[in-house]
């Protein structure tokens, strides 16, 4: 589904496109729940991080049961390394308004292995279908803001050896770089690894004699698959 499909079913184009353009390909950060109110109406919002669409049934059964008492709980889940799974439900919401919506969010973020149960108790006053497609898709999209994603990559190491007071300064260097450190250990001196796409790994190594003036022995280790913050 993309933009005018939305739009067709009641959302201006841009009204959903705001919460999609930043981002890119990636996971949830962690599993989580946010809750906001429309309209006197509760919106609660489950993320989960999912390996399987086995799984998914299973915890949107679990959040059914949870919430027996609330009106609604609308799902959508994205399984497989390259997304090709995909399942939405309504769950006695107008026919899409609710499950599409979610799913439509998941896959503009890029985000997949993940399953999105929204939950809703009804306060009283009617939002019509534009307001249940807005309501239900910005319930997603605000709530992967608040949790966060991650990248997940499978990526090379360079292992650096480092005094105590070049370790002092290390931070100076990652944050230049915009990367992060992996499985530091202090002994003698502090052993720590940093983790980037192979083709880049030359040029971090020269980088890191540069800062450090010559005065620095690194090699490069194993590859690891990291969780990169987005």
């Amino acid at each position: 589904m993309d933009y005018k499909t939305i739009a067709n079913d009641g959302i201006v184009e841009e009204e959903i496109k705001k919460y999609i353009d930043k981002y890119v390909l990636g996971e949830v950060k962690e599993n989580g729940r946010v809750e906001e109110e429309i309209k006197k109406s509760r919106f609660i919002c489950h993320l989960k991080r999912i390996s399987n669409e086995e799984e998914g049934r299973e915890y949107i059964a679990q959040i059914k049961k949870e919430h027996h008492k609330a009106n609604h709980s609308c799902s959508a889940m994205i399984v497989g390394e390259d997304g090709q799974i995909k399942r939405s439900s309504d769950d006695g919401e107008p026919s899409g308004t609710a499950g599409v919506p979610m799913l439509t969010v998941l896959e503009k973020q890029g985000l997949t292995n993940v399953v999105a149960v929204v939950t809703r108790y009804f306060g009283g006053i009617k939002l019509g279908a534009g307001g249940l497609i807005r309501a239900y898709s910005g319930s997603v999209a605000h709530a992967i803001e608040e949790i966060g994603r991650v990248e997940v990559k499978e990526l090379t190491g360079l292992t650096v050896e480092l005094t105590y007071s070049q370790y002092q300064v290390f931070s100076n260097f990652l944050e230049k770089e915009g990367i992060q450190e992996f499985d530091t250990t202090f002994l003698s001196d502090v052993s720590t690894t940093l983790f980037v796409e192979e083709s880049e790994i030359e040029r971090l190594g020269q980088e890191l004699t540069e800062f450090y003036q010559g005065k620095v022995n690194y090699k490069k280790s194993g590859k690891k698959i990291v969780e990169i913050p987005i």
